[in-house]
């Protein structure tokens, strides 16, 4: 049918001799691509369809070199677009900063703090009772749970947690303490209206003085945690961060652990207003005890992360609290 003899080396598979009768040659030889089966096809489109998206996800990758995981995951997937559009599970209700946690605290301080206010004004105006002094160490208290937490997740926002209110801190022992003044102060006032306990008439004095402290003692810790920023935690930090930085200007210029003097001042000035002369020596005994303790501990670290440093700036500064740091 075709000449393929070794006698006409020259002529072309697709050419009849001459002596025949031309005929039509043989081309599903040839097995053109309109006539392949359908299956070969689909199998090729295919093939193409994916060598097209490796390369697609190639230069994702490439790109990917330039952004952080977590700008790359949008790009992958719906699945990590959509997990990557939900907050972590610590901001979720029981999480360590749970927003809702938060929103429910700092509403009720925020109430706590205002029937207080409205309490104090309405006693004074209207009353001579002395147990205006109950609300007041209410508002101060929530005052100061606030302000613990405003500063921490303003200034050092990383480590802002739902503990940051201190609201259960050394628990049960700070709840105790707090329901002792007040059972005192309510105890006191209702049963011995008209008694001072302060000697030699010095009551309005000693009033006066706890106010100072209370105020002076709330401004000095929520300063010095602001100043500190990132370098004061709640807690002591037996590992030193690449963030913690040996502060001594400011407040901490002539003041050793403020935040610390802050604290020790307020407590013992909220006992002084309520006028409470048993927790009064109870509170200062407690502290005293709680911060001398924590300072020792708290300055070997110190020592240890920032050398001769700290060891100059403790001979430098005091704490001025009585007998701690020193």
């Amino acid at each position: 049918m075709l000449s393929n003899t070794p006698s006409s080396p020259s002529t072309s598979m697709l050419t009849p001799t001459p002596a025949s009768t031309p005929t039509t040659p043989d081309l599903t030889l040839l097995n053109p691509l309109d006539e392949q089966n359908e299956d070969d096809v689909s199998w090729a489109t295919g093939f193409n369809t994916r060598r097209r998206s490796l390369a697609k996800l190639a230069s994702i990758n490439t790109r990917a070199n330039d952004r952080n995981a977590n700008n790359l995951l949008p790009l992958l997937s719906p699945v990590a677009q959509s997990a990557q559009s939900f907050p972590e599970k610590a901001y979720y209700p029981g999480g360590s900063k749970s927003l809702e946690g938060i929103a429910i605290r700092s509403f009720c301080l925020g109430i706590a703090l205002a029937l207080s206010i409205v309490s104090v004004v309405l006693i004074l105006v209207f009353t001579s009772s002395p147990l205006w002094r109950l609300p007041f160490f209410i508002g101060a208290l929530s005052t100061f749970h606030f302000l613990e937490f405003w500063t921490t997740a303003k200034y050092n926002t990383p480590v802002a947690t739902i503990g940051s209110f201190l609201l259960t801190a050394n628990w049960p022992a700070y709840a105790v303490a707090h329901t002792a003044a007040m059972f005192e102060c309510l105890f006191t006032k209702l049963v011995f209206p008209n008694r001072s306990w302060a000697p030699l008439y010095s009551g309005h004095l000693i009033l006066l003085l706890g106010f100072i402290f209370v105020i002076v003692g709330q401004f000095v810790r929520s300063a010095a945690m602001i100043q500190a920023g990132q370098s004061f935690n709640h807690t002591i930090q037996h590992h030193k961060k690449d963030s913690h930085t040996l502060v001594t200007t400011g407040l901490y210029s002539f003041l050793r652990h403020p935040a610390y003097f802050g604290f020790f001042y307020w407590g013992i000035g909220t006992q002084m207003v309520l006028g409470n002369p048993i927790c009064f020596v109870g509170y200062t005994i407690v502290l005293w005890q709680f911060f001398s303790k924590r300072v020792r501990h708290e300055e070997a670290l110190l020592i240890r992360f920032f050398g001769e440093d700290y060891i100059n700036y403790k001979k430098r500064v005091g704490t001025l609290m009585p007998f701690i740091g020193n």
